[in-house]
């Protein structure tokens, strides 16, 4: 082996070249095959985990559906096998007989990688424990942002909100901010409605348009529950005499997973449409103005 080293070997180097010296170069080549192998095979077992983790948490999903946890549980999980993988190479035998120092050497990393970092990953795995919300549901934080929870990571939560925009928001920040989940539970929600129309409307042909309204939009949900336990849809009320229109007012209630606008926009769309074609008139305040002619001067 070393005379098949030594003539790979320059003639200008071969008498600086002793078997000693071939010895060590065997030696180092053989060393760094052998460290090449080694990091080939760690990372070869690294993406294997990664994609079991994957495929474990597919599974999971399919049977269980889209949680906050699940989500952060996968996300850990790979950052912890990225870690490890990076660790063993330049960890010390010690290190590699005690668990406890990987745990502490990760953290010391998370350490080293900034504050922010480790403040968003207690965050998220707060927000998977304790659940303030979860993926489906529609939430609005402080700031007047509402949203759809589309995605938690280890790192934010991403809101879809209208018109299909995604807004990244840092899971210490959401976290630490008040917000209204309109989903919570998944009780219906709802929205109260006032439809002014003229004095001189019919009353009880007015509640019956209106409520064939709330009752034939694809949206609305019986969610007035009665004494007897049964749920149906909310009356339509006469609740004032404004200065120029008498005010009808309905409760309508909805899934919380329908956006608020989108139930707004059928009921008044509907309403609009069947008050006008049910020949009731929609007050609306307008100016009329009086033009004099200015008298003849021999009158």
């Amino acid at each position: 082996m070393n005379e098949y080293l030594i003539r790979l070997i320059p003639d200008i180097l071969k008498p600086y070249v002793t078997d000693s010296v071939a010895n060590n170069l065997m030696l180092f080549g053989l060393s760094i095959v052998l460290t090449m192998a080694y990091l080939a095979a760690l990372f070869l077992v690294a993406v294997l985990l990664r994609r079991l983790n994957k495929k474990l948490f597919s599974y999971l999903t399919e049977k269980k559906g889209k949680k906050t946890h699940l989500l952060f549980l996968e996300g850990f999980i790979n950052a912890y096998i990225i870690i490890i993988a990076i660790i063993i190479p330049l960890a010390g035998d010690s290190l590699k007989k005690s668990l406890l120092g990987s745990a502490a050497v990760v953290t010391a990393v998370l350490g080293f990688a900034g504050q922010d970092i480790i403040k968003d990953m207690l965050a998220g795995l707060l927000i998977s424990i304790y659940k303030p919300f979860d993926i489906g549901d529609r939430i609005a934080l402080e700031d007047g942002t509402i949203g759809i929870v589309e995605s938690v990571t280890l790192h934010h939560v991403v809101l879809l909100v209208i018109d299909t925009q995604r807004v990244v928001i840092p899971n210490s920040k959401i976290n630490n901010a008040g917000l209204v989940n309109y989903s919570f539970d998944y009780v219906d929600r709802s929205i109260f409605f006032k439809f002014p129309v003229a004095y001189d409307s019919d009353l009880e042909k007015t509640k019956t348009v209106i409520m064939d309204c709330v009752m034939a939009s694809p949206y609305s949900d019986p969610g007035k529950r009665g004494r007897d336990g049964k749920m149906s849809y909310a009356s339509v009320y006469f609740l004032e005499m404004a200065d120029s229109a008498l005010i009808m007012a309905v409760t309508v209630y909805y899934k919380p997973t329908v956006p608020t606008e989108v139930v707004r926009d059928d009921i008044n769309t509907r309403v609009f449409k069947a008050l006008g074609e049910a020949g009731i008139e929609i007050p609306y305040a307008y100016t009329n103005v009086v033009i004099k002619k200015d008298a003849d001067v021999g009158e």
